[in-house]
């Protein structure tokens, strides 16, 4: 009787201004973390070991205890050891019946068991309230104060109290603890510390692959075509000119993927006539990678101005300026100034300069630190609005310094266009249809369809 008493009013709410007493199985790298940072929180901790020598590893104010003895000092146990080990726990169970278990471990493998590990930990031990916590934070963040990390913890459990005194903890240590709802999440919570940058892995495919295309395309048509037809040996154009061609073409064409999917979007609610039913998969995945998709063009256009800026260092642009100057004066001619080629190269500069500040506003914008910070009209005004414009200039920026390429017969070795005529074919599109969207004809049934309204509503899903 006096036992269940002690664990009720343990797993009521703590009015007073002492925190209470958390118990930790486990003394590795984690286990320890955790406690310091508990300790350094108010709270009293209390080790569960095997061995309960004091170790110089082990926070000092933290006691060490034999597990029965800790687990009888704390209404909540956080359980750092992993799962082959939980075994031992199964003759505790009469200690830890009514006991708050923070189950935090993780596996080697995406759903390496049938079950996840909470849910296997409830099954051990049924008079627990196993919730599961913990599992996205590393030691390293604990220690470094999670300055430099990732301040939301999962959590997730059946029992509402339960969860709820680990998610004041999880406040406690100034972390955002995050809802996941019953334990039938924690092997998705699980499987998250396994998944290896998941929202990036199309841009990153696609942007390898159409970067190996742009970058042999212009292998072909400026080092090959040049060795076999004119006799030069331009190998070197591998370092820098090539890829200061492929870097703004690939931040445009991304910068316009960007965009497109919002496009496809508005035409396929158009077509149909009501918001209330699923985009396909494809374009689902496509607009859930956007800012990824934004965040890499931002790395090529980078990556273009530092091109650029070292382009008068190299030894071929300092060798074909030195040969115009020695024809001059052996011709005994100075060059006119062409006042149309100095308003082009001022022009697709400043647009470029624009562009490119745009560009970087975008991806500040997209911070979590700075998005927070902003109402969803002016995110939406940055990243639509802006964008738009970003898109413009830098489209602009490209037709200004490639368009002389579109009607010059040079330009088509071996038939095949420029580079940057290339890259402007999907970017044009976007803004030719965007155009078209924003005409009020259908802007407005668009703008009624995204409010709710339908065309068919019997049809809607």
């Amino acid at each position: 009787m006096n036992k269940n008493s002690s664990n009720i009013m343990a797993l009521t709410a703590n009015t007073s201004n002492k925190r209470e007493t958390v118990c930790i199985f486990g003394t590795g790298d984690f286990g320890r973390a955790l406690g310091h940072k508990l300790i350094q929180s108010g709270y009293p901790v209390v080790y569960g070991s095997r061995s309960t020598q004091i170790s110089n590893l082990i926070p000092k104010d933290a006691e060490v205890l034999g597990h029965a003895e800790a687990a009888q000092k704390a209404a909540i146990i956080i359980i750092a050891i992993q799962r082959q080990h939980y075994n031992f726990l199964t003759p505790l169970a009469e200690v830890l019946r009514g006991k708050v278990l923070v189950d935090i471990s993780n596996n080697l493998k995406l759903n390496q068991y049938p079950e996840s590990n909470a849910e296997y930990l409830a099954q051990l031990l049924p008079g627990s309230k196993v919730v599961k916590g913990f599992n996205t934070v590393s030691a390293w963040a604990l220690q470094s104060g999670t300055l430099d990390a990732s301040r939301q913890v999962f959590v997730c459990g059946d029992d509402m109290e339960a969860k709820q005194m680990v998610m004041n903890i999880v406040r406690a240590l100034g972390l955002t603890p995050l809802d996941k709802g019953s334990l039938l999440a924690a092997q998705e919570i699980e499987n998250y510390p396994l998944q290896l940058f998941p929202m990036w892995k199309f841009p990153i495919l696609l942007s390898f692959g159409l970067t190996a295309f742009f970058f042999f395309y212009c292998l072909a048509l400026d080092v090959i075509y040049t060795y076999i037809y004119e006799n030069n040996n331009f190998s070197f154009f591998i370092a820098i000119t090539i890829p200061n061609r492929v870097c703004p073409v690939m931040a445009l064409i991304l910068l316009a993927l960007v965009y497109l999917p919002g496009i496809f979007a508005a035409i396929i609610q158009l077509y149909r006539g009501t918001k209330y039913r699923r985009f396909p998969d494809w374009l689902d995945k496509w607009m859930l990678c956007r800012k990824q998709l934004g965040l890499i063009a931002l790395a090529f256009a980078s990556l273009h101005v530092v091109f650029t800026l070292v382009t008068p260092l190299r030894a071929f642009v300092r060798w074909r300026s030195s040969k115009g100057v020695i024809a001059q004066a052996l011709n005994n001619k100075t060059e006119p100034l062409n006042n149309t080629d100095a308003w082009l190269s001022d022009s697709y500069l400043a647009l470029g300069i624009l562009g490119y500040f745009l560009f970087v506003l975008l991806g500040i914008t997209s911070l979590p630190s700075v998005s927070n910070n902003v109402n969803w009209r002016e995110f939406r005004f940055v990243q639509s609005k802006l964008g738009y414009l970003a898109l413009i200039l830098c489209t602009a920026h490209t037709l200004v310094y490639g368009g002389k390429w579109f009607l010059s017969p040079s330009a088509y070795k071996w038939y095949l266009p420029n580079i940057y005529i290339l890259s402007l074919i999907v970017p044009c599109a976007v803004l030719v249809v965007k155009f078209v969207l924003i005409f009020p004809c259908v802007d407005k049934p668009l703008t009624q369809i995204r409010q709710g309204w339908e065309r068919n509503p019997k049809y809607s899903e």
